[in-house]
């Protein structure tokens, strides 16, 4: 859910969220955020600090007080350091300040995402190892295994793996993927995670050349699903 007053700034926040595969849900001020909130249970809130009715700060505290777990990426034109410590102090989970680079908000929302899935991973006691069927990865241990026999993975594969596997049937962009290689490979381009599908798909695919896990969607990018929910939806047809 983005909350923002500024229907410009909103539809561009909205534009690149949903480029990113996210269903996206605009409220132009707090009060409505606050409702949203309560009705929807979205599953991340990047607020606006200065809208009418209620401001971002008030919304940040009621939720809190209400003991929603929501997590919550505030957007503000302020950049005192007092401003910046009243948000986090008041619970929200990251900052960005007015002008911001769009992809950076992009970074922070999947960091975001991610932080939650974990969290959520670990309450039901299987720690931070993600699972697509028997695929499963451990970005701790940094171990991978298929069928429950390990695979070694380069460290530009394994990220790409981590990536997909936090968000099963997601279609991941090769610009997408891009971004989560850059610092893992010294030389990145599309090139780069065409290289890195294929050779996962030797190490992860029962036959490479018909894969039933990695799967491209042609003219978009690459989705990691479990083989058996497929299997289960073409016995259904």
């Amino acid at each position: 859910m983005v909350a923002e007053d500024d229907e410009k700034q909103a539809e561009l926040v909205r534009r690149y969220l949903e480029r990113e595969g996210h269903s996206v849900l605009l409220v132009p001020d707090g009060l409505a955020a606050l409702e949203a909130v309560r009705r929807r249970a979205p599953d991340l809130l990047v607020l606006d600090v200065m809208m009418p009715r209620a401001d971002g700060l008030d919304v940040v505290r009621v939720l809190r007080a209400e003991d929603r777990e929501l997590p919550v990426l505030m957007l503000t034109a302020r950049s005192t350091e007092d401003d910046l410590l009243l948000g986090l102090d008041l619970g929200a989970d990251d900052y960005m300040t007015k002008p911001y680079s769009p992809r950076e908000l992009m970074a922070r929302v999947r960091t975001l995402l991610r932080r939650t899935r974990r969290s959520a991973a670990s309450a039901d006691g299987s720690a931070n190892v993600l699972a697509v069927g028997t695929l499963t990865v451990d970005p701790d241990r940094h171990e991978v295994s298929v069928d429950g026999a390990p695979v070694v993975c380069t460290p530009g594969e394994f990220r790409v793996l981590v990536a997909m596997a936090g968000e099963p049937d997601r279609v991941f962009t090769r610009q997408r993927l891009l971004e989560e290689l850059n610092g893992y490979d010294r030389y990145v381009s599309g090139r780069t995670v065409d290289v890195h599908i294929m050779n996962l798909r030797k190490k992860i695919e029962p036959a490479p050349r018909r894969p039933v896990r990695l799967l491209t969607v042609y003219g978009v990018g690459y989705k990691l699903t479990d083989p058996a929910k497929g299997q289960a939806r073409r016995a259904s047809s």
